[in-house]
């Protein structure tokens, strides 16, 4: 069985994160989403917030779980039994920046590998930081994030 890990912030979730997270799901058994907070951080959303947006988004992928953790993400893979870390590449500059958090993580954990995925090319120019920015200026997101939630 092939159990894989999309980790990440999602603050908010976006369409590009449900992009990645599709095919994911597509070619492993098993994909858990889960949101990654730091207690000493304050979010744009709330972590409680952010997983029941994400639980809504996935209701239709049967092989999808949603959780939260603190701390190193290979150590959540370890302790959940999962050996892959999916991770979503929109850009060459995003490619750079996953390069090394993939080299630190195999340094930390020899046994997990790292698997990107690119967006489809409506969803490849659609970052948290963009939605965030947009919804705090009071433009309409709606064709960013997955349409059945509020923020």
């Amino acid at each position: 069985m092939k159990k894989a890990l999309f980790a990440g912030s999602f603050d908010p979730f976006t369409n590009g994160h449900l992009d990645i997270l599709k095919q994911a799901s597509e070619m492993f058994d098993e994909v858990i989403v889960a949101v990654a907070y730091n207690s000493e951080k304050k979010g744009f959303l709330p972590v409680k917030k952010r997983l029941g947006l994400i639980i809504k988004s996935v209701s239709g992928l049967e092989n999808v779980s949603v959780d939260s953790y603190e701390g190193l993400t290979v150590e959540y893979a370890k302790k959940n039994g999962v050996n892959i870390l999916v991770r979503g590449i929109r850009n060459s500059a995003d490619f750079e920046y996953e390069q090394q958090i993939a080299g630190v993580n195999k340094t930390l954990a020899p046994e997990i590998v790292t698997v990107y995925f690119t967006p489809s090319p409506e969803n490849m120019l659609i970052s948290s930081t963009m939605v965030r920015e947009v919804y705090k200026a009071g433009g309409n997101i709606l064709n960013f994030i997955p349409h059945d939630f509020d923020i």
